[in-house]
């Protein structure tokens, strides 16, 4: 047994990719470095290389611990469903949050960070199957998430859905006051009338 698979080397490795994960969610990719990985850990600097062979490593295991999170988060909501009232505004909050992230954590600058963060993904092959799995699995949560809502979309009408919140999300935050979250609502609601 390796100090990398004792309890202490997993709660270690666990501590340094929870770290690795809230800077990227505060300051993206280039928040991202060893030194400020060890220190938001509170553990020595070697043990970056020590559990992780590279940074791109420590990277790839921050994005797919967010990801995996967010479809957990998700996939409580889809759970939910079964008794939660489902009116329109509610399925446009629960699509918006599921994109967004909730509002309770949402202001333009976190919505920044976030689209940042998926546009910076397109640099970084070695994260492109990763994006592209969990992509595929937030796809399907949504469809169903709709489905269960009552509007019963195809994949590709889904896709559609998300292109309308991305649009609105990036023309928004050009502007002074920015409100992304206002302005994908706005798209969702017209997109989602009966």
């Amino acid at each position: 047994m390796t100090s990398g698979t004792t309890p202490k080397g997993e709660r270690r490795r666990q501590a340094l990719v929870e770290a690795a994960t809230a800077l990227l969610v505060e300051g993206g990719f280039d928040a991202v470095r060893h030194r400020a990985v060890a220190e938001r850990a509170g553990l020595p600097l070697a043990s970056t290389t020590y559990y992780f062979g590279s940074l791109d490593e420590l990277v790839t295991a921050a994005v797919e611990h967010h990801g995996r999170a967010e479809l957990a988060r998700g996939q409580q909501w889809l759970e939910e469903l079964v008794t939660a009232s489902r009116g329109p505004d509610t399925l446009i909050e629960l699509v918006l949050n599921l994109l967004l992230g909730p509002e309770s954590e949402h202001d333009a600058e976190s919505v920044l960070v976030r689209y940042e963060r998926l546009v910076a993904t397109g640099r970084r092959p070695y994260l492109r199957p990763l994006t592209r799995a969990l992509g595929a699995e937030l796809r399907e949560l949504l469809r169903e998430i709709l489905v269960r809502s009552g509007a019963d979309v195809s994949p590709r009408r889904v896709e559609h859905l998300i292109s309308l919140v991305d649009g609105a999300v990036v023309n928004a935050l050009i502007e002074v006051d920015p409100d992304p979250r206002g302005a994908a609502r706005g798209m969702l609601r017209e997109a989602l009338a009966p």
